[in-house]
C-alpha cells in the first residue's frame, strides 16, 4: 500500500488521502525485465505453475494489461503449457469480433469454398448486400450444390438480383479475387497485414471512436504481430506440409476452440486495468510496463490523461492482495514491427525501497 501511495503522490490534482491497510506491509514488489513479449509471458506462466505447485489456485492469479492486444502473447503462453485461463469481461483474442473477420477475410482469400467465411464477410464492411441478397444466394447454393462463391458467380452471370445488388456482389467479389492475387508470395506477417488493410476493415473499426475503437485497431495490428511471430516457428505435426498461411489459420481455430473458463472454474484471470477495478487477487501480474504502452502514448502530452493513466497503475498495484510483479520488455513487437522502449515512468516513480528485482527461473 505503501508503494502505491508513493506512486499516486505524483498526481497533482489529488486530495493527499492515503489508503492504509491492517495487515503488514507484505511482500517486495518483484520487478522483471523481460528480453521480449514472449519472454515475459513465459516468465508470467512460470510464477503462475510454481504458485501452483506450492498448493495456490489458478483463479488467485490474475495478469493485467493496459491495452486490450496484449493478451494474445499471455494468452498463447498459457494455451501451449495447457493452463485454463478466462479473459474477465471480455473474450479470447481469436473469438473477438474484428479478429474474426480478419480471419474470415483471409479464410475466404484461401479458400472459395468456405461458405461460413462468405457469409460473414460478404457485408464487412457494409457494401449494399442485404440479408435479402444472401438469402439469395444461400438458396441457389443449396439448389445447386455448390458453394455460396459459385453460387455467387452464377447469380451474377445470370444476372438474377436486383442491379445495385448485382453490383456490389460483383464488387466483393472481385475484391477477393484481387487479395488472392496480390498476396500471392508475401511474407505472412504481410499477407495478413495486406488483407487487414486492402479489405477495409481497418478504415471500418476506424470509425468506432473511444477507447473500444482504439482497442479493436491494436487488436487488428497484433494479429499482424502474430502472424510475424508464427513465420519464426516451426510447424507443428498438424500443420506441416500446409503453407503459412493455411498453418496459421489452423493454429487459430484451435486457439478460438478451446471453451473460456467459467466464473466458477479453477483458471487464471486476464484483464485490462480498467476491468479490475474493485477485484483482488492474491498473485497479481502488472504487465507491459513500457512508456508508450502504459502510459499509453495518445496521454504522454496531456498531463490530464497522465494523471488518469497513473491513477489506473494505481488500481493495478492495489488489486494484488499478496504478492505483485511488475513487468516489461526492452523489446516489443508492436503492428508488426519490433520496437524498443525504455521502463515505465510509472516504476521509477513507485518507492525503490519497496521493489526488489527478479530473474526468471527456467524451466524444461
Amino acid at each position: 500500500m505503501k508503494a502505491a501511495n508513493g506512486l499516486i503522490a505524483h498526481n497533482h490534482d489529488r486530495l493527499g488521502k492515503e489508503l492504509w491497510t491492517a495487515d503488514s506491509d507484505g511482500e517486495f514488489i518483484k520487478l522483471y525485465a523481460a528480453f521480449n513479449e514472449m519472454d515475459e509471458a513465459q516468465f508470467i506462466v512460470e510464477r503462475i505453475m510454481d504458485w501452483v505447485d506450492k498448493g495456490g489456485l489458478r483463479s488467485e492469479c490474475a495478469v493485467l494489461y493496459r491495452s486490450n492486444a496484449q493478451s494474445r502473447v499471455i494468452e498463447e503462453s498459457l494455451f501451449q503449457r495447457a493452463i485454463p485461463y478466462r479473459v474477465y469481461g471480455g473474450l479470447r483474442f481469436f473469438e473477438r469480433q474484428e479478429i474474426k473477420d480478419a480471419l474470415a477475410y483471409l479464410r475466404l482469400v484461401s479458400n472459395y469454398q468456405d461458405d461460413a467465411s462468405f457469409e460473414r464477410i460478404v457485408n464487412v464492411p457494409t457494401r449494399g448486400i442485404g440479408a435479402r441478397t444472401v438469402d439469395s444466394i444461400r438458396q441457389a447454393a443449396r439448389n445447386s450444390g455448390v458453394s455460396m462463391w459459385q453460387a455467387a458467380y452464377h447469380l451474377i452471370e445470370q444476372k438474377q438480383l436486383a442491379a445495385r445488388a448485382l453490383n456490389a456482389l460483383q464488387q466483393f467479389i472481385q475484391l477477393i479475387e484481387r487479395l488472392k492475387q496480390s498476396i500471392d508470395g508475401l511474407e505472412l506477417h504481410e499477407q495478413i497485414e495486406h488483407v487487414v488493410h486492402d479489405s477495409g476493415l481497418l478504415e471500418h473499426y476506424k470509425k468506432e471512436k473511444g477507447e473500444r475503437g482504439r482497442a479493436r485497431l491494436e487488436n487488428l495490428e497484433e494479429l499482424v504481430s502474430a502472424g510475424r511471430n508464427f513465420s519464426e516457428e516451426d510447424l507443428d505435426e498438424e500443420t506441416e506440409g500446409m503453407d503459412p498461411l493455411m498453418a496459421f489459420l489452423a493454429h487459430a481455430a484451435l486457439e478460438a476452440g478451446e471453451r473460456q473458463g467459467d466464473e466458477w472454474d479453477d483458471c487464471v484471470q486476464l484483464m485490462t486495468l480498467h476491468s479490475a477495478k474493485g477485484l483482488e487477487f492474491k498473485q497479481v501480474f502488472l504487465c507491459g510496463m513500457e512508456e508508450g504502452l502504459f502510459p499509453h502514448r495518445l496521454s504522454m502530452e496531456e498531463p490530464g490523461r497522465l494523471e488518469e493513466e497513473r491513477r489506473l497503475c494505481y488500481v493495478g498495484i492495489t488489486r494484488a492482495k499478496q504478492t505483485l510483479y511488475v513487468t516489461y520488455a526492452e523489446q516489443r513487437r508492436l503492428h508488426g514491427m519490433d520496437n524498443f522502449s525504455q521502463p515505465s515512468r510509472f516504476i521509477s516513480e513507485i518507492p525503490q525501497d519497496f521493489v526488489e528485482e527478479v530473474r526468471r527461473m527456467h524451466w524444461p
